[in-house]
């Protein structure tokens, strides 16, 4: 099949996506490239992502690079293969090579500015032919059995083969469809916060043992590095971004290594993010007639094992393969179902289980390692 045009007999010619996070750009550009049309709403004003950093692991590389813009976000990034776990004064506890999950056109990880990772998708939705709305939403879904009206916040209506809720952990699609789902607080709140990238920080590193549950980076570019601190979950009048640099030097004493002198490093007003860690599972099926969530929007886990970004793109990917595939629109919902439920679970309950165990260390066959790879080399099978 061509890159370029759908399978014939495809019932799927027009899709609204809403959200235009990850999973919405990824989807939007993978559905255009072949020959949908798509319309793209987004309530923000802009395409862009929160200014902090983000961990791409191989199989999120293998989505980019399946819809062709791999090469653009690669220009920026910070390419590595290993993951180091340290002591909260900085020595080596164990090096942990990265299985390969995106085969062997990507690395195996890689580090990015999220707002870069947005501007390249953003672009690239707008090159494909991506009919962009911003500061627009859907406000109502009325499935007709073949096809799907929906009201959009400016009052227009939109007639399509398919709608798909890219909105996010907390989706008004959701909702809409009548799906429910709690999301639900796992107990830790994160920090994170680009820095200047050291010279000798080449991999991402963990510290755990420290007066937090733990801390950590990642090179996101040759310049800069994202920082994180993960701990209890604090009063929220903390949540949201602000010049906190001060605030987080405090809270992370303790550790050492280049984790502390990246701490050190920091201004006091420098823009810190700080987020409780949420979750949310819905249970199959994601989708009600020719209306699905995906992404975040049905599974959203901690981003413990970094596979955040990479189970939304595997989902937009797959699920734009499979609605062109010339299957009737029920039978490729199912077939993504499943294809997918399996995979997201997995990595949901094991980046659940990670969270317990660094939350409460002396749980008994605690192995934070051992999770974290064991679900890396699963995650080497295709999506």
């Amino acid at each position: 099949m061509s890159q370029s045009q759908s399978q014939p007999g495809s019932q799927v010619r027009r899709v609204l996506v809403v959200g235009g996070g990850i999973t919405g750009g990824v989807l939007s550009v993978a559905l255009a490239r072949k020959g949908v049309e798509v319309v793209l709403v987004e309530l923000r004003t802009e395409l862009t992502g929160i200014g902090h950093g983000i961990t791409l692991q191989g199989n999120a590389l293998k989505a980019f690079h399946d819809i062709g813009v791999y090469d653009r976000i690669a220009e920026k990034g910070y390419a590595f293969g290993n993951l180091r776990l340290r002591t909260a004064d900085g020595h080596v506890i164990a090096e942990i090579p990265t299985p390969p999950m995106g085969g062997d056109a990507v690395p195996p990880t890689m580090g990015a500015v999220r707002a870069d990772v947005a501007q390249v998708l953003a672009d690239e939705a707008v090159a494909a032919g991506v009919d962009v709305r911003l500061g627009t939403t859907v406000t109502a879904i009325d499935d007709r059995g073949d096809h799907v009206v929906a009201t959009l916040s400016d009052g227009t209506t939109e007639t399509v083969d398919l709608l798909v809720g890219a909105d996010g952990i907390r989706s008004k699609v959701r909702g809409m469809l009548g799906i429910e789902a709690e999301v639900h607080p796992v107990g830790m709140g994160i920090w994170r916060v680009v820095a200047d990238r050291p010279a000798d920080m080449e991999c991402s590193e963990v510290y755990y043992g420290g007066p937090k549950y733990k801390a950590g980076y990642t090179p996101i570019s040759e310049e800069l590095c994202y920082a994180f601190l993960l701990e209890e979950n604090l009063d929220r009048s903390f949540v949201g971004e602000g010049p906190n640099g001060a605030l987080l030097k405090e809270r992370g004493q303790g550790y050492g290594g280049i984790w502390g002198r990246v701490r050190d490093s920091l201004p006091d007003d420098a823009v810190v993010n700080y987020q409780w860690i949420e979750t949310v599972c819905v249970e199959d099926p994601w989708y009600r007639g020719r209306s699905i969530g995906v992404g975040d929007a049905a599974h959203a886990c901690p981003p413990l094992i970094a596979q955040g970004a990479a189970m939304c793109s595997e989902d937009a990917v797959v699920l734009a393969e499979l609605v062109t595939s010339g299957l009737p629109v029920e039978e490729a919902l199912a077939a993504f179902m499943a294809r997918r439920f399996p995979r997201v679970k997995m990595v949901l309950d094991n980046s659940l289980t990670l969270a317990e165990w660094e939350m409460h260390p002396d749980t008994p066959g605690a192995d934070p390692g051992r999770i974290m790879g064991q679900t890396l080399h699963a995650l080497c099978a295709p999506a």
